[in-house]
């Protein structure tokens, strides 16, 4: 028997403002999108996730994985008005699944106790509503993480030179007496430019908190949401997935 014909596959991703597992998640969809050609990613990204995308210098990646045509659009709350109508979709089934990666603290609470007034939350609620898996990787579970920081000046290590090559070449001009992240595009210019070593980013190790690691047990008891430990585990549970809706 002949192998069914092929069809898009179509997944959503939601975006908050976490550093920590930012970077991986990114990883993880740009390779499926590059073993699966048939793969579309609609983005959705709340106030924050559109900050710490630009902070991390992440604007060209997130425009490779979603191209910007039909269900491969990028969606900004900061564009999308408070009734955030674009979630209709997750009711009208448009998409295959929905993931949340990273998830922050804020948005694993709110969904935890059935807030949705931010555009990935509205999203996961509808998702939900409509029958679509929904898949959530949350950055703080229990213990400690090692969470990558975005650039910033070391105050105590900076010479305050006149003539200072990080703020003069800043292609955004985000940087005075420390580095405004809401211009800084990630690109990591700055830190070789400093003759000093004054401009840094990197891993920190942070402590969950109680309350976070609490909110996360009452997501995993929730009905139709799966939560994975780190954006890793998508790769095998996405593409399972995939296959399923291929053949």
């Amino acid at each position: 028997m002949a192998d069914k014909p092929h069809s898009d596959i179509k997944l959503a991703w939601g975006i908050t403002g976490a550093g920590h597992f930012l970077r991986e998640s990114f990883e993880v969809l740009k390779t499926l999108k590059e073993k699966n050609p048939e793969l579309k990613v609609t983005a959705f990204l709340s106030r924050a996730g559109e900050e710490v995308v630009r902070m991390y210098g992440l604007e060209d990646d997130l425009n490779s994985i979603s191209g910007g045509s039909y269900l491969e659009e990028i969606f900004f709350e900061s564009g999308q008005g408070a009734s955030v109508p674009k979630t209709g979709r997750f009711l009208l089934g448009k998409y295959d699944a929905f993931i949340v990666s990273p998830a922050t603290s804020n948005t694993t609470a709110k969904i935890a106790y059935g807030i949705a007034d931010t555009l990935v939350t509205n999203a996961v609620a509808q998702a939900v509503k409509g029958g679509v898996p929904v898949y959530i990787v949350p950055v703080d579970i229990a213990g400690e993480i090692d969470s990558r920081m975005p650039f910033f000046i070391d105050r105590e290590i900076c010479m305050r030179c006149e003539i200072c090559p990080p703020r003069e070449k800043c292609p955004t001009g985000a940087i005075t007496d420390q580095i405004d992240l809401l211009k800084c595009s990630g690109c990591g210019m700055c830190v070789s430019l400093c003759s000093y070593g004054a401009i840094r980013g990197g891993l920190v190790k942070l402590k969950v908190r109680d309350v976070d690691a609490r909110n996360v047990k009452l997501l995993r008891e929730l009905e139709g949401l799966t939560v994975l430990e780190t954006p890793r585990m998508l790769s095998g549970i996405i593409e399972e997935h995939m296959q399923k809706l291929k053949y």
